[in-house]
């Protein structure tokens, strides 16, 4: 992967441990996501990422404008990249976008969040992504090891 940041090797041992070391990193979001990519479910790691990032909005002209291309990315019922939610929940979003807080796509963030833990990332561990990048990393780290005496 060209666009992995300089040694993103160095966590791929620990991504097996959780999804959250594998969100935890920007290498393991990179990875997790060019998976997801391959099996059409990129968005939801694309939503998580932006309320990450929204969560962290300080001004409220900021939150509003951020609120409005969440929602219009991944909420609306027309949103080209469209999360898997329950009705309730989009409805909730939907009603309340008009005057957005910070805690507006908790909900919808650990909603996504469950299936991406539950469903992907177990794919994700024995997917041939994950398994060629472990492997160059204990190609690479192998003459590091050395016997103790």
């Amino acid at each position: 992967f060209c666009c992995f940041p300089k040694d993103p090797l160095n966590d791929v041992e620990t991504w097996s441990e959780s999804v959250d070391k594998v969100l935890g990193c920007k290498a393991g979001q990179i990875a997790f996501r060019e998976f997801l990519k391959s099996e059409y479910s990129e968005e939801n790691i694309l939503f998580w990422l932006a309320c990450e990032d929204y969560k962290k909005i300080k001004t409220v002209p900021e939150m509003i404008s951020s609120a409005n291309r969440i929602y219009s990315e991944f909420v609306h019922s027309e949103a080209p990249r469209q999360i898997n939610i329950d009705c309730t929940t989009r409805e909730n979003i939907t009603k309340n976008i008009s005057q957005p807080t910070l805690t507006s796509f908790d909900t919808a963030q650990k909603l996504v969040y469950s299936l991406m833990a539950r469903d992907c990332y177990p794919r994700f561990l024995k997917s041939d992504i994950y398994q060629g990048l472990l492997r160059k990393y204990e190609t690479t780290n192998k003459h590091c090891w050395a016997p103790v005496r």
